[in-house]
Formats: C-alpha cells, sequence, structure tokens
C-alpha cells in the first residue's frame, strides 16, 4: 500500500500512530488553528504536522475499509461488486 510519509524528521512519530490518536491530534490542531491565537510560524509548523496526520488517517481508513469489503462473484465467475466483510447473504 502506498502510504504517505511524513516531509520532516519531526513528524516521523505520525506513521505509527494508531487512528484514534492520529484523529484526536488532528482534531486539536483544527481547534487551535480555528482560534487564530497562534503565531505564524507555529501555525505553519502545526499545519504541516496536521497535514501529515490527515494522511495517515486516509491510510489508515482505506486500509480498514479493503478489510471489511470482499469480492462478490457473479454467476459467470467474475466479480459483481463488493459486500460487507460480516454480510452472510
Amino acid at each position: 500500500m502506498n502510504e504517505a510519509k511524513p516531509k520532516s524528521g519531526a513528524n516521523a512519530d505520525v506513521a505509527a500512530l494508531p487512528f484514534e490518536a492520529a484523529l484526536k491530534e488532528l482534531e486539536a490542531i483544527v481547534a487551535r488553528l480555528e482560534r487564530g491565537d497562534v503565531a505564524l510560524e507555529e501555525s505553519i509548523d502545526i499545519y504541516t504536522r496536521g497535514e501529515a496526520l490527515k494522511a495517515r488517517c486516509d491510510t489508515l481508513l482505506k486500509q480498514a475499509e479493503a478489510r471489511i469489503e470482499k469480492i462478490t462473484l457473479g454467476a459467470d465467475g467474475k466479480p459483481a461488486g463488493v459486500t460487507a466483510l460480516d454480510d452472510d447473504r
């Protein structure tokens, strides 16, 4: 899978974060930026980290989606679509 890599050493830890931790930190960054009380240089730094966190969340969601879906086959044996993994119909 093509996972986004952080661009700087300061964000290297993002690649190891579980989804919930990455999302929580991303939400905190968004809240700080929306308040507008962050210095310009710090805003740039935390925005960059936010981009890395968003990419991590996107990657983990796509991985989860791939695990949850399974391919269904039509009568001719060709793929006909996907269903939820726990759908036993």
